[in-house]
Parts: structure tokens; C-alpha cells; sequence
């Protein structure tokens, strides 16, 4: 009959402790750690007191993943294993041992505060601890330990939490993809937004069903004499003459029922003659029509491009030229730069960012502009271009600027040295210190040695840079990755430039 209470008595325990809901408290340290009221069966000995020592032993295993049995001081009599994932060799090496020495050391104080409580015979409450292995990572284990009787015997039920921390990494990478599928979307939008805005040829989306003007470019509004705004909302019809309605009308039903891009002539209201085609692409559940104006007369050349005109002359020419506004984004290209960049049309550049095949991104184009606002004009600055498909050339790169009644543009002129580099070597030998430095090996400390040999090469990548963006300090330190004023410290430190007392 005691063997009956004492099972009785740890069974109302065990069920007290698994009605507990604080197992998150340690998961999440922000979240305030309340215990929640213990509540205890109404009639615990009737409903266990005939429960013998096995079905104890059983209650216990199934509580939890891993139990403990341990005595007054917490060294561990027994243990059972419920988890087949959990290390199975714990058994032999833990038996005998304290709790204390099977946890990593930001654990020990947890381990320690329950058993204090248990002693006390406080409410339990989970506590999340770490168990230390061999190879690999540690196991995170919820545990709750409650006192058996007046022996001081203690049960400590432990949780695997490795299958939450699992989730909980999914969760949180599937969160990630989402916000980077997001970005790019914005990114693919920003990009389409501009190139919509910045193109020459006039672009009109509208609605299949009701023919209204959804969006239109400034290219087309200024072909079609509409203010800033203006042509957005209305029905295309509005906006061509109201003779050419049959014929346009005929292209759209045509282009709606067969998908099929088509194309037809009109007039705008100020009588100038065009060439209007139309496509049909689905947004979402809308229909919509990406129509393009081109104007005859530009057809028949007998109108000019807006572009420089020497722009004309240099076209023919073997070096690549590119005409780019104030950010650095093509307005104009001619056919040798198309070929260095391996692109088919024209179009394919304008309204991309130089740096998209300049060398380094975020480095040769701002050193470029840079130089260009500052001095007017860049000479001789060598570098890559990178074509569409792969292709690699060394270049040279002289940039000035181009007038305009507008914002300032800029023009590069690219030329392909690889023939040239292939008979001279670009390469300058290290100097003789470097080739000292491999001698005194075995005489001198490794230490001394590295610590020469970074001052070496620390003041050639310094020199080099300096060299490549014309001694324009702010340059040279974005493309060495250094602020302004540690480049200073170390201009200073290897008498490098003539710095004023300022810097």
C-alpha cells in the first residue's frame, strides 16, 4: 500500500506538471514567464492508488522524449529515451553523473533554478536547455522537474524541441523567399516604369474591352498633343481622327479574336499620319492592348532623330560611342558599342544603366561620372566590358560632356585594347622587398613577416588605385572599400601624396 501512494502521489504530479502552458517561455525570453495555477485532480488517490511501480515507469516515459530520475542532488539514477532520434548511448553515459555536467554551460544556471524550485516545491515551469555533442550541434531539450515524496527524489520530463526549431526555420526562410520574390517584382516594376517613361517611341496601353487608355508614355502623349496626364482615361478613339475609326476599330476586334499582333495606318487630330500596331497580352484577368504610334514620316526619313548630330558621324565609326544622361543611363549607342555588348538592336540599351556592362558594378561608373562633373572630361581610363552572353574585352574608356539645351548628358567613347594588351604586359612586377621578404624566411618571426608583407601589398593597391582614378581620393577610396579618412591614415603612414594639415 505505500508503494500505491507514492505511485498515486507521483501520478498527480506528473499530470499537474503536463497541464502546464508556459513550454514557450524560454523559446521566447521577450514573452513574460507566469506560471500559470496548478491544477490538481479532485480524488488523485482513488484514481491511482492502485497504479504499481511498471505503470508508474510507463506514465513517466510517455510524458516526454526523455525522462530522468534523479535523487536529492541531482545526480541521475535512470533514464528512459521516447524519442528514437534522441543519441541512444546518453543511458550509459549519463547514468551516475550530476544533471549539472550533461548541459552546456548558459544552461547550468537554468538547471540549478529548477532544481531549487523542485526542492522548494514550487509550481514547475518548462525550461529550455541545451545538451552538448560531440560533432554537430547541440540538442535543445524543454524540460520540468517535479519531487517525488519526502525521499527528495526528482523527475525531470524532457521535450525534443529540434522539430520546432526546424519549423521554425522553414518558417522563416519561406518568409525570406517571399520578401525577395517581392523585391525583384518592385525591382522588375521600377525597371519597366523606366523604361516605359525614357523610350522614343510612343507606347499606349489600353483596356480590350472598353478601349480607354490605361497608361501612356510622354513620347506618345507628345505625339498626340496631349498635356502630361491628359491622354490617360480616355478612349483611345478621342485621340486619332474620327475618319480613321473604321479601320482602327477592324485592327483591334481583328488583333482580340486572334491574338495575333496587326497593324493599321491613321491620322492623330492635327493630321499627322501613323503607323499604329497593337498586341493583346493578359494582366490578371484583364485583357489589355500594347500599342505603338510611329509616325510615317520618320518612316519615309523625312523627319531627324532628336539626338546630337555628330552622333551621325560617329555611327560608322570602329569605336564604340554611347551618349548617357546625367544617371548614367544610354540614351543613344552606336552599332560598335552593340557589338561589344553583344546586344542585337538599339533598343536593347537605351534605358539601361552603362554599368549593366561597364566593369566593376558600383565602381568604374561612378569613378567616371565623378571625374566628368568635376573635371569635364575622363582620359585613358582602362577597364572591362562585359557583353550580354559572356563576352569579355579590355577597353579604354575617354568621356566628356555633351552640350545640351536640357540636363547635361554625357558622352563615352570605347575602345577595344586586347590586341594592344596582348603585345605589352599591364603587369608591374613586385617590388625587390617582396622577393627579400621570401629570403629571411626562418630568420625572422612569421608574424613580422605577414605584417611586412600586408604593408607591401597594402601600399600597391594603394598606389594603383590612386593611379586609376586620376588621384581623386574619394575614388580611390570606394573602389578600396575604405572610408575617406582611414585612406588619409594610410596615405600618412606610407607618405603617399602631399596631404594637407586638414586631412
Amino acid at each position: 500500500m505505500v508503494r500505491s501512494k507514492a505511485s498515486a502521489e507521483l501520478a498527480g504530479q506528473l499530470d499537474n506538471k503536463a497541464g502546464l502552458k508556459s513550454a514557450g517561455a524560454d523559446l521566447h525570453p521577450s514573452a513574460p514567464k507566469v506560471s500559470p495555477p496548478v491544477k490538481h485532480f479532485k480524488a488523485p488517490k482513488e484514481s491511482f492508488e492502485h497504479l504499481d511501480a511498471e505503470a508508474v515507469a510507463a506514465l513517466v516515459a510517455s510524458a516526454g522524449d526523455v525522462a530522468l530520475v534523479m535523487d536529492a542532488k541531482g545526480v541521475i539514477q535512470d533514464l528512459t529515451l521516447g524519442n528514437a532520434d534522441l543519441p541512444r548511448d546518453w543511458h550509459d553515459q549519463w547514468v551516475g553523473r550530476s544533471w549539472l555536467d550533461t548541459v552546456t554551460v548558459e544552461s547550468r544556471i537554468k538547471v540549478e533554478s529548477m532544481l531549487r524550485d523542485a526542492e522548494a516545491g514550487s509550481p514547475p515551469r518548462w525550461r529550455h536547455v541545451n545538451h552538448p555533442m560531440p560533432r554537430g550541434a547541440d540538442i535543445p531539450i524543454q524540460y520540468s522537474v517535479v519531487k517525488l515524496g519526502a525521499e527528495g527524489k526528482m523527475v525531470a520530463i524532457g521535450r525534443d524541441l529540434r522539430p520546432s526549431a526546424a519549423l521554425q526555420q522553414r518558417l522563416v526562410e519561406a518568409q525570406q523567399t517571399m520578401e525577395r520574390d517581392y523585391a525583384r517584382q518592385r525591382h522588375v516594376e521600377m525597371r519597366y516604369r523606366l523604361l516605359f517613361q525614357m523610350t522614343h517611341e510612343a507606347i499606349l496601353i489600353a483596356d480590350a474591352s472598353t478601349h480607354k487608355i490605361l497608361e501612356a508614355n510622354p513620347a506618345a502623349e507628345a505625339l498626340l498633343g496631349q498635356a502630361v496626364g491628359e491622354a490617360t482615361g480616355r478612349p483611345l478613339p478621342d485621340a486619332l481622327d474620327p475618319a480613321d475609326m473604321p479601320a482602327l476599330q477592324l485592327l483591334l476586334a481583328g488583333v482580340r479574336a486572334t491574338g495575333r499582333a496587326d497593324e493599321a495606318e491613321a491620322r492623330t487630330n492635327s493630321g499627322r499620319e501613323l503607323r499604329v500596331s497593337a498586341a493583346l497580352f493578359r494582366q490578371d484577368t484583364a485583357s489589355l492592348f500594347l500599342i505603338r504610334l510611329i509616325p510615317l514620316a520618320v518612316e519615309r526619313g523625312e523627319e531627324t532623330r532628336s539626338e546630337p548630330q555628330h552622333f551621325q558621324i560617329v555611327e560608322g565609326m570602329p569605336d564604340g560611342f554611347v551618349v548617357t544622361d546625367a544617371e548614367g543611363r544610354i540614351i543613344d549607342a552606336n552599332a560598335a558599342f552593340l557589338d561589344l555588348a553583344q546586344l542585337a538592336a538599339e533598343e536593347q540599351a537605351r534605358g539601361q544603366s552603362l554599368e549593366r556592362w561597364l566593369g566593376r558594378p558600383g565602381v568604374d561608373l561612378g569613378v567616371l561620372m565623378a571625374n566628368l562633373r568635376q573635371h569635364g572630361s575622363v582620359r585613358l581610363y582602362a577597364t572591362t566590358l562585359h557583353g550580354e552572353y559572356g563576352a569579355s574585352a579590355e577597353i579604354e574608356v575617354a568621356a566628356g560632356a555633351v552640350p545640351s539645351a536640357g540636363q547635361p548628358r554625357f558622352g563615352f567613347s570605347i575602345r577595344d585594347v586586347g590586341r594592344r594588351l596582348a603585345t605589352e604586359t599591364r603587369k608591374k612586377e613586385l617590388p625587390r622587398a617582396v622577393e627579400q621578404l621570401t629570403e629571411l624566411v626562418g630568420r625572422v618571426p612569421l608574424k613580422d613577416l605577414v605584417r611586412e608583407t600586408t604593408d607591401v601589398i597594402e601600399r600597391l593597391c594603394i598606389e594603383a588605385a590612386l593611379e586609376l582614378t586620376g588621384d581623386n581620393r574619394a575614388s580611390a577610396a570606394e573602389i578600396l572599400g575604405l572610408s575617406r579618412q582611414s585612406l588619409y591614415v594610410k596615405l600618412r603612414r606610407y607618405g603617399l601624396g602631399d596631404l594637407e594639415a586638414g586631412e
